[in-house]
């Protein structure tokens, strides 16, 4: 059984992505791993500026497999939640990790940025609760105060690395009060398993983290608001995902492929995480996905030591 990845319509000529496009012209952001002494708690950190005319409206949805947080400097969002939808412009909101797509919207040129967490950086810094945010958004006030002041030192017009470092040092001043502790090893251990073998059954996973299944299943409910076998679920697809939009390793193909038991457990898994075949996807335009997928595609790689930090990817 194989899943190649077909051409697919390439973005929208008016929609102008300041950090560039692939190979196959999807967009791309300006994403990095973290500064090593952050990297226990911080997964990756993004920034996107893309210029579209005023009235133009951008469909597409999100699909995190972490909790972020994510600064809205220019443009007109909407998302459909879990608690229903939401409309914001200039804001800094925190977002929940995704068990499904969620879909959004903007309209009129859009600067986004944000810092995804990794899974037990909230339980270890004190923060939400996650399995109370899956699938939502709130305003950054209501997870970790002030907003405002956050929105205050981000320039629309400033360069995205300084915007990073800056998101940076919240977090580092954050960690540094708290005497720095570290994310439970038994989920960091998971994590890597999610990039390197989703398709590891729950059982075989807890015994390569050494500890029994409920146990297991008690500290990834905590610190991915899921349970693993559908955090394991949401990896096979987000890689699957990745591979269709054309931003992850090609060689990798058909061993993504592989991790369904047939081209039919692949459609249904596929649509119902993403509301869509894998078909449909193909030739649905999804720019902000795409941003999203390539983003935690470079995290992977450099996780499994594919690639090093910051060295070229192989969909650039």
């Amino acid at each position: 059984m194989g899943m190649q990845r077909k051409q697919f319509p390439a973005i929208d000529p008016s929609i102008a992505p300041q950090q560039g496009v692939t190979r196959d012209g999807q967009p791309l952001s300006y994403n990095r791993a973290p500064a090593e002494d952050l990297a226990p708690w911080i997964a990756r950190l993004y920034a996107t500026k893309v210029a579209m005319p005023a009235s133009h409206t951008l469909s597409c949805g999100l699909f995190n497999d972490t909790a972020c947080l994510r600064i809205q400097l220019a443009g007109e969002w909407t998302a459909q939640t879990a608690t229903g939808p939401e409309a914001f412009g200039t804001a800094a909101l925190f977002f929940g990790p995704h068990s499904h797509l969620m879909p959004v919207t903007v309209t009129g040129s859009f600067i986004s940025l944000g810092l995804a967490l990794r899974p037990g950086a909230c339980t270890a810094l004190r923060g939400p609760r996650i399995g109370e945010f899956l699938d939502r958004l709130v305003p950054i006030d209501m997870v970790a105060p002030p907003g405002d002041r956050l929105l205050a030192m981000l320039d629309p017009e400033g360069a995205p690395e300084d915007w990073l470092q800056a998101l940076e040092a919240r977090v580092r001043k954050r960690v540094e009060h708290l005497g720095s502790p570290v994310p439970d090893p038994i989920v960091s251990r998971f994590e890597e398993i999610t990039f390197r073998n989703p398709a590891m059954t729950v059982s075989e996973a807890a015994a390569e983290c050494g500890v029994d299944r409920r146990k297991l299943e008690r500290l990834v409910s905590r610190d991915f608001g899921l349970p693993p076998k559908q955090v394991l679920r949401r990896a096979r697809a987000l890689d699957m995902a990745s591979h269709l939009r054309g931003v992850a390793d090609s060689t990798e193909g058909e061993e993504l492929a592989l991790r369904y038991y047939d081209e039919s457990h692949l459609i249904h898994e596929f649509t119902e995480l993403f509301g869509m075949s894998p078909g449909q996807f193909v030739r649905t335009p999804q720019p902000i996905l795409t941003l999203a997928l390539e983003s935690r595609q470079a995290r992977r790689l450099e996780a499994l030591n594919r690639i090093a930090p910051g060295q070229s990817r192989p969909w650039e």
